[in-house]
């Protein structure tokens, strides 16, 4: 340390537990000091036995810059005592499985601990291990799989899954039993291939993307045709159908039937592909559109309640942030727009996020931290991003070519999937939310 350096007086605070922390006196530290030097101070004065990385807020925002540079940016008075609150760091994210496919790996979904599910251009899906092999091929479809949604379990042994397709349908599957201790059992122990059980048809177009409600009890669709469409999980339209055709459609289902369901609601506002959707409550639904808009949709009225709309195509969407108020949003460029929702009719989102090269394929925020978001982008990469930070916590340089999904899966692992068909687990340090 430079004798003839100026020093500030600096005091910690944090919110972690009793062992991580540190005297609430001030400390004297030279200027030159970053968010690096700082972490090495915290783990002086905790004697840790092995260092920890630790991160540091001023003012709600993460340190990205020397304490020289924060006082100048802040206008502080030299003889201040600057309070910085200090986290637990997210590590960078490792890999831990690769996974050949033979196709475009184009949606994965994380949501369910035990398993996590990914679909492909080669028009199946697949459930994986948590280990990363794979234990259930989803066959049905006759073309790519766009989207996949998980609807929760309808009995003690089977979870409930629904496919997009460009094949113009959905298709619903028991993906088999899942228990506490991660294991998936097959319906079929002598067979790894499932079939589908209910085909969900209507659409004009290719099927862009699904979600399901948090009650489980419905799905809506987005697709090239520019509609969403709801679907009743469990509806079958067998009464709708007469005794001949309802007998044809058995023995063309040959050993098993698949029942077919038919929307019961049908939106038709957006004016070009519905490539996202999100049902973060049963009240609502939240749709992004190539035609530059993302929307809100009020599910017991079917109004349009809510019209944002930004300069590029949208290719995906995600709601969460403190009360689940803010929307996130990725398209053909390379920016990650945060919009608040009680600010209608704004055409400037609240936050702009730019890191990446190409355009945004897919975001995720985080299902527990509102501050943590995962995006995804055809320049090969998956960033973690803190709402705090103009700046990625992370970069992963996750595929040789476009990634075109990725999503959370438990609390310590990004699962990504790719054009250069491959599938992915990367582990990370566990996010400090609280």
């Amino acid at each position: 340390m430079d004798a003839g350096e100026r020093q500030v007086q600096v005091r910690f605070t944090t919110r972690l537990g009793s062992d991580l922390r540190v005297e609430a006196t001030a400390f004297s530290l030279p200027v030159h000091l970053n968010r690096y030097g700082l972490s090495q101070i915290i783990n002086t004065l905790l004697a840790l036995d092995g260092p920890r990385p630790f991160d540091f807020l001023f003012d709600g925002e993460l340190i990205r810059t020397t304490l020289e540079q924060l006082y100048l940016s802040k206008n502080l008075s030299a003889e201040s005592i600057l309070v910085l609150e200090y986290i637990l760091a997210v590590g960078p994210p490792e890999l831990q499985s690769s996974q050949p496919e033979k196709d475009w790996v184009s949606a994965v979904n994380g949501v369910n601990p035990s398993l996590i599910l990914s679909g492909s251009y080669d028009s199946f899906a697949r459930a994986w291990f948590p280990d990363g092999t794979c234990g259930s091929v989803l066959k049905g479809h006759s073309d790519a799989i766009t989207s996949i949604a998980v609807a929760g379990s309808s009995n003690d042994t089977d979870l409930d899954v629904i496919t997009s397709s460009k094949d113009k349908t959905l298709r619903l599957w028991k993906v088999g039993s899942f228990d506490r201790v991660s294991i998936i059992v097959p319906l079929k122990p002598s067979s790894s291939t499932l079939s589908s059980v209910r085909i969900f048809k209507g659409h004009a177009a290719s099927v862009q993307c699904v979600a399901a409600n948090p009650s489980n009890t419905q799905v809506c669709s987005g697709s090239w045709d520019s509609t969403i469409k709801l679907w009743k999980i469990d509806s079958e339209d067998e009464d709708n159908e007469d005794e001949q055709a309802l007998k044809k459609r058995k023995l063309d289902g040959a050993k098993q039937s698949i029942a077919q369901v038919t929307a019961f609601t049908t939106h038709k506002e957006h004016t070009q592909c519905v490539a996202a959707l999100e049902w973060p409550e049963d009240r609502y639904i939240f749709s992004a559109s190539w035609d530059h808009s993302f929307r809100q949709w009020d599910v017991e009225t079917s109004i349009n309640t809510l019209t944002m709309t930004c300069s590029k195509a949208l290719h995906c969407l995600s709601v969460g942030g403190e009360g689940s108020l803010l929307v996130a949003t990725g398209g053909a460029d390379p920016v990650l727009r945060i919009w608040d929702t009680r600010m209608p009719g704004t055409v400037v989102p609240v936050l702009q996020l730019t890191s990446h090269t190409s355009w945004i394929s897919s975001c995720k925020w985080h299902r527990q931290s509102p501050k943590h978001l995962l995006t995804s982008s055809y320049d090969g990469t998956v960033k973690m991003w803190d709402i705090r930070s103009k700046v990625p916590l992370q970069t992963v340089e996750a595929h040789k070519d476009k990634v075109l999904c990725t999503d959370w899966w438990r609390e310590d692992t990004v699962v990504s999937g790719g054009a250069d068909c491959e599938f992915k687990l990367f582990k990370y340090t566990p996010i400090e939310w609280l």
